[in-house]
C-alpha cells in the first residue's frame, strides 16, 4: 500500500498494490499494522455500504462532539468524486478542502480524520460506496452543509439541477453557519 499525504492536514489517499491477471485481481484492503505505521492508530469499529446511483450527491455530512468520525472510504463499484472539508479551526488547513475521485479501477481509499466534513457525488451509473467508521452514528450529533455553500466553492463535475439529493441534504446549512471545531 502507498500512503500519500494530500494539501489538507491529516488526509491521506492509500493507492493499494493491485496484482492481476486474466483470472481478475488480489489486494490488501486495509493491513492495521501499515496503516498505524503511516496515519496512526485508528479504532475502526463498524464497516458501511451504500449503493447509489448516477447523480446522487451524498453530503456534506459530520457528525460533531464526541460523535465525531474518522473515516476510510472507498468504491467497490463504480466511479464518485469524493470530498472532505476541514472544520477544525485550529488547522492550517481550516475552511479548505480536497476532492479525489475513487473507483473500482484505481482501487484508491482515502482518509478523512475526526474533524471533516465529508460527502460524494457519484459519476457513474451506478456506485457501491464502502467505509470503516471509528464511533457509532449519532443522529443527534450529525450536521450538514451545503454542497454548493459559495464560501467552499467546491467544483462538483454534475450540474447541481442534474443531482438526486435527499431531503436532509438539500436542508443543510451554509459552512459559515456550521458548528466547526476547536
Amino acid at each position: 500500500m502507498e500512503y500519500l499525504m494530500t494539501e489538507l492536514q491529516d488526509v491521506w489517499i492509500l493507492e493499494p498494490k493491485v496484482f492481476g491477471d486474466s483470472r481478475g485481481y488480489f489486494m490488501e484492503a486495509y493491513k492495521q499494522a501499515d496503516f498505524e505505521s503511516h496515519i496512526g492508530r485508528v479504532n475502526f469499529i463498524q464497516d458501511n455500504e451504500s449503493k447509489s446511483s448516477y447523480g446522487v450527491l451524498r453530503g456534506l455530512h459530520y457528525q460533531r462532539g464526541e460523535y465525531s468520525q474518522a473515516k476510510l472510504v472507498r468504491v467497490i463499484k463504480g466511479r464518485v468524486l469524493d470530498v472532505a472539508v476541514d472544520l477544525r479551526k485550529s488547522s492550517p488547513t481550516f475552511g479548505r478542502h480536497i476532492a479525489v475521485e475513487l473507483s473500482e479501477d484505481n482501487h484508491r481509499q482515502f482518509f478523512i480524520p475526526r474533524g471533516f466534513a465529508h460527502g460524494f457525488l457519484v459519476l457513474s451509473d451506478e456506485a457501491i460506496f464502502s467505509y470503516k467508521v471509528d464511533n457509532p452514528y449519532a443522529p443527534q450529533s450529525e450536521c450538514s452543509i451545503r454542497f454548493d455553500d459559495p464560501t467552499l466553492n467546491i467544483q462538483w463535475p454534475i450540474a447541481a439541477e442534474d443531482m438526486n439529493l435527499s431531503p436532509k441534504d438539500k436542508c443543510g446549512v451554509d459552512f459559515t453557519d456550521a458548528v466547526l471545531f476547536d
